[in-house]
């Protein structure tokens, strides 16, 4: 089993910027010391919910302060960037950290960042495959050329090719952010493996790994690339001598940053986005995820694991919105949780 972080920069109540994100850099050298297997990076552009407008670069940051520590985009949003600027940057990392990048891409959300940076709606809405496609081919192939929809040029060399990195002849690997059976066929088809999310539960995750291997099978990928498929699931992790204790410090500081930056999305045409009432919300990911005790927590990524045939993990530490209590988190996950975790 591998436990890493998801680190969304999240800016709380009566915060600044800067104090988020240098939370979210120190959260993740502190999981290196700590024995984490990965850290995950959000993105997200023009809201508190999280202050890391580009995964990648932060991830670039983190590669260079760390030795061991695999680093990912959780994710970095397709319809707002060009799949072969986003592939080149992935090969860079992948090359000059000997192997230790992980891409990790996702649809986002029907937000103004389409009309800031001129994707336009119909690139989230049917563009996705697309910029899917033209990504996976540059990470994988010599040289690319492309006649889409979207995206048309010629044909041109991919410069650094991933496959230079001595540790990995096939590059970066590319992990698709699921919400919806349509997003699991997509990833399945192509042989990718899932990030799932922290708002669905166990049930939830074992039916989309179920289906993700229905497609893969029709779609006729390796039966070893089938049972080999390393998902990801996302969750949070508080750690506390006492549940309660645990349950508190999230209750008392996830709702007032869930409600200010999930208020702040701002849809590009329009349309009504519910919002999650924060404290139920807040309530629910205690109920879902490793939050208590040490032993509760390894209990709780094991029957994770069992139920959904999960090996992967990324768990938001920094919910407690303070940096002393975020580091104490991590290393607490990592000393008192790892260990009963084989």
């Amino acid at each position: 089993m591998r436990v890493g972080s998801f680190v969304l920069a999240a800016r709380f109540p009566g915060q600044g910027d800067g104090e988020a994100l240098h939370r979210a850099v120190r959260s993740a050298e502190v999981a290196e010391e700590a024995g984490l297997d990965a850290v995950w990076l959000a993105e997200h552009h023009f809201v508190p919910y999280g202050t890391c407008p580009s995964a990648i670069t932060l991830a670039a940051l983190l590669l260079g302060r760390t030795s061991r520590l695999r680093v990912g985009t959780a994710v970095s949003v397709l319809p707002t960037a060009h799949p072969v600027a986003l592939g080149e940057q992935a090969a860079l990392l992948h090359i000059t950290s000997g192997g230790r990048f992980s891409l990790g891409v996702g649809r986002g959300g029907p937000w103004v960042d389409l009309e800031v940076f001129g994707s336009g709606l119909k690139a989230y809405e049917e563009g996705f495959p697309e910029s899917l496609d033209l990504l996976v081919r540059w990470l994988r192939e010599p040289s690319v050329a492309a006649a889409g929809e979207r995206f048309g040029f010629r044909e041109v060399a991919v410069v650094p090719r991933p496959s230079d990195c001595l540790t990995d002849a096939e590059g970066p690997e590319v992990v698709v952010a699921c919400t919806s059976p349509r997003s699991v066929r997509l990833a399945a088809e192509r042989g990718l493996p899932m990030l799932l999310g922290m708002h669905v539960g166990d049930e939830e995750k074992a039916e989309m790994v179920a289906l993700w291997r229905e497609h893969a099978r029709a779609a006729g990928r390796p039966a070893d690339e089938i049972r080999g498929a390393a998902h990801v699931s996302a969750g949070i992790c508080q750690i506390a001598d006492r549940r309660t204790d645990a349950v508190e410090a999230l209750t008392k500081a996830m709702p007032g940053w869930l409600r200010q930056g999930l208020d702040a999305h701002v849809t590009v045409d329009g349309r009504h986005r519910p919002m999650r009432d924060p404290l139920a919300y807040t309530e629910l990911l205690c109920g879902l995820h490793p939050v208590g005790t040490p032993r509760l927590a390894a209990d709780r990524l094991a029957a994770t694991s069992e139920r959904t045939g999960i090996s992967r993990f990324a768990l938001l530490v920094e919910g407690s919105g303070d940096l002393a209590a975020t580091e104490e988190n991590v290393r607490r996950l990592g000393a008192e949780v790892l260990p009963h975790l084989g």
